[in-house]
C-alpha cells in the first residue's frame, strides 16, 4: 500500500507504517457508539454535583490552603484555532454582490460598528489607508472597506489570525486581547505562595511568534497590577498527532502525488497536556472570558471546583497508601468501594462477587488514575457536549462528557436519554496529573482509542474523510476519574460570532 516514498513521509511526521494503517482500518470499520447508562443529573447518585454556601466555602478554603503549599499549578489554554469561523457572515458579505449591509448579521455588525473592543484599532487602520476615520466611512456607507479593514492583511488581518489575539473587551487603559484576559484570570486562581503563575498555552506554528510579541507587550501590567510573576509557554501540535485522509474506498488520499495528512484534532493536544510537568491543570477555551469587573463569578468557581479536586485527590492517595501497605480490613475494602461509588461515582454491578484479591486490584486500578472535575452549566440551547454516566469495557460505570455523533440517535431509549440532558460542558476543567507516589500520568495510555470520529471535508474541490482523534476533553479523557459540578451559566461566556462580542458580558 505505501511506497519507500510515503514510508519517508510518515517517518518524517513521527509516525509508524502501523500507525497509519490502523488509521485507515478506522475508516473501514467505523467507531462504535457508546453504551449509556443514563445521563447524568443534579439527582441523588445522578453524577451532578451542586454545593450550598457552607460546602463552597469549606472548597474554597481548601483550594487556597493547597496554594500555599509545594504544588505546581499550571493554567492550559488551547488557543491555535483560527478565527476565521468567527467572521463566517462578514466573509460572506466581502463575497456579496450587493453594498448595502442586508441580512440580520450584517446589519447588527454595522449598526454597532464603534461599540467593539477593536473599534479603535480599525479606525487607526481606515484613517491611515483612505484618510477617513471609522465613523466617517460608517457615515458614508462605506461598510464593505472597513470590514476588508478588519479581515484582511492590510488592514488588522483579523480574518487570519487566532482568537486569542484579537481585542476582546475595552478598558480605560486600551483594549485587551483574549489572551491577555487569561493571563488576568490565571493571576486570581493559579497565584502559588512565591506568586508564581504558570500558564501554557497550545499555538499554531504560523502565530507563536505573534503570541510571543503579545506576551511581551502585555504581561508588565499585569504582573504589577496583581502582584504576581508570570511563567508563560507555548507549544504547537505534534507532527505525529496527525491523521491520514482516505478517499471515498478508504484508501490513501493524496495531494499531488503525497498522502494527506490533516490536524487530528484537539484531542492531539493531549500529548501536549502530558509534557507538562504539573500537579493540577485548569482547561479553559481561549474564547471564554469575560471583562474584570464579571470575573469574581468565574474565579469563585474555578477554586470550588479546584477544592474539589485536591479534596477528592488526597482521600483517593490515603485509600492507594493503605492498599499498598497490605495492612487492611474488610470494612475498610467496603469504605473504598463507597467512596469510588458516591464520591467517584464510579461502580460495578457484581462488585459483590470478586474475590478479595480481585477486588483490591480492581479498586486501586480504578483509584490510580488521572482526576478531573469538570464544571457543567445548565443546557440553555447552546451547543456542546453532555455528561453522561457510560458503561466502560469491564463492565463498569463512570461519568463521560459525550458529543451527539457517539450516541446512536435511531435507538430510542439512547435518543430519549440524550434528550433527557439537563446539563451540557462549556469545557471547565481542574485536572490532577501526577499520581500517589508523585510520579507523573501518561497520559495517552488513558484514552479510549475507539471513541473518535469520521468526518467529511474537500481538498482541491475532490471529496475525503477525515479521522478526528478522541476529542480531549471526550474519548481522550474517557478513563479518568471524572466528577461533575453544576457553576452557573455566567461562567461561560463564549465568542462564536464577532457579533457576540456585543452581547452584555462583553461590553
Amino acid at each position: 500500500m505505501f511506497s519507500a516514498e510515503d514510508l519517508k513521509q510518515i517517518a518524517a511526521k513521527g509516525m509508524t507504517e502501523e500507525q497509519v494503517t490502523q488509521q485507515l482500518q478506522s475508516f473501514v470499520d467505523g467507531f462504535p457508539y457508546l453504551r449509556l447508562a443514563a445521563s447524568a443529573s443534579l439527582e441523588k447518585g445522578g453524577g451532578i454535583l451542586k454545593f450550598d454556601e457552607a460546602e463552597e466555602k469549606s472548597l474554597l478554603a481548601a483550594w487556597d490552603a493547597y496554594l500555599l503549599e509545594n504544588h505546581k499549578v499550571v493554567k492550559f489554554v488551547p488557543a491555535s484555532g483560527a478565527a476565521s469561523r468567527m467572521f463566517k457572515d462578514l466573509f460572506a458579505y466581502v463575497e456579496a454582490e450587493y453594498d448595502e449591509p442586508t441580512t440580520a448579521f450584517e446589519k447588527t455588525f454595522c449598526a454597532h460598528i464603534n461599540c467593539f473592543a477593536f473599534s479603535e484599532e480599525l479606525s487607526q487602520v481606515c484613517q491611515e489607508k483612505e484618510g477617513k476615520s471609522l465613523q466617517e466611512l460608517a457615515e458614508a456607507g462605506q461598510y464593505k472597506t472597513i470590514v476588508k479593514y478588519l479581515l484582511q492583511s492590510e488592514g488588522l488581518n483579523y480574518g487570519s489570525l487566532p482568537k486569542g489575539l484579537l481585542s476582546f473587551h475595552t478598558y480605560p487603559e486600551g483594549s485587551r486581547k483574549a489572551m491577555a484576559e487569561h493571563l488576568v484570570e490565571g493571576a486570581l486562581y493559579t497565584k502559588d505562595k512565591d506568586n508564581q503563575v504558570t500558564l501554557h498555552f497550545t499555538v499554531s506554528p504560523e502565530h507563536r511568534s505573534l503570541f510571543e510579541a503579545e506576551t511581551a507587550r502585555a504581561r508588565a501590567a499585569i504582573e504589577e497590577k496583581y502582584g504576581v510573576t508570570f511563567d508563560i509557554s507555548f507549544s504547537e501540535q505534534k507532527p505525529s498527532t496527525d491523521t491520514i485522509a482516505a478517499d471515498a474506498d478508504n484508501n490513501p488520499f493524496r495531494d499531488k502525488g503525497k498522502l494527506l495528512f490533516r490536524p487530528g484534532g484537539h484531542g492531539a493536544l493531549i500529548e501536549n497536556l502530558n509534557d507538562l510537568s504539573a500537579d493540577v491543570v485548569f482547561i479553559k477555551n481561549i474564547d471564554n472570558v469575560v471583562p474584570d469587573r464579571l470575573k469574581d463569578c468565574t474565579v469563585h468557581y474555578k477554586k470550588v471546583l479546584a477544592g474539589l479536586l485536591v479534596n477528592l485527590q488526597a482521600q483517593a492517595f490515603e485509600y492507594l497508601k493503605l492498599i499498598d501497605s497490605g495492612k487492611y480490613s474488610h470494612e475498610q475494602l467496603v469504605e473504598i468501594i463507597q467512596f469510588l461509588q458516591q464520591q467517584l461515582f464510579t461502580r460495578k454491578d457484581d462488585i459483590k462477587d470478586m474475590e478479595d484479591g480481585d477486588l483490591v486490584i480492581y479498586l486501586k486500578e480504578k483509584l490510580n488514575r488521572p482526576m478531573r472535575i469538570c464544571g457543567m452549566v445548565r443546557n440553555e440551547g447552546e451547543p456542546g457536549g453532555g455528561p453522561f454516566l457510560v458503561y466502560n469495557e469491564d463492565g463498569s460505570i463512570s461519568l463521560q462528557i459525550l458529543e451527539s455523533s457517539q450516541i446512536d440517535m435511531k435507538d430510542p431509549e439512547k435518543a430519549a436519554m440524550f434528550k433527557k440532558g439537563t446539563h451540557f460542558n462549556p469545557v471547565d476543567l481542574v485536572c490532577a496529573i501526577k499520581n500517589y507516589k508523585g510520579e507523573a500520568f501518561n497520559l495517552p495510555a488513558y484514552v479510549d482509542p475507539k471513541t473518535g470520529f469520521i468526518s467529511s471535508k474537500s481538498k482541491n474541490g475532490q471529496e475525503l474523510k477525515a479521522l478526528e482523534l478522541p476529542g480531549l476533553w471526550n474519548g481522550a479523557m474517557a478513563n479518568w476519574n471524572t466528577v461533575f459540578v453544576e457553576v452557573p451559566i455566567a461562567t461561560f461566556n463564549p465568542v462564536k460570532t464577532v457579533n457576540d462580542l456585543l452581547r452584555e458580558q462583553h461590553q
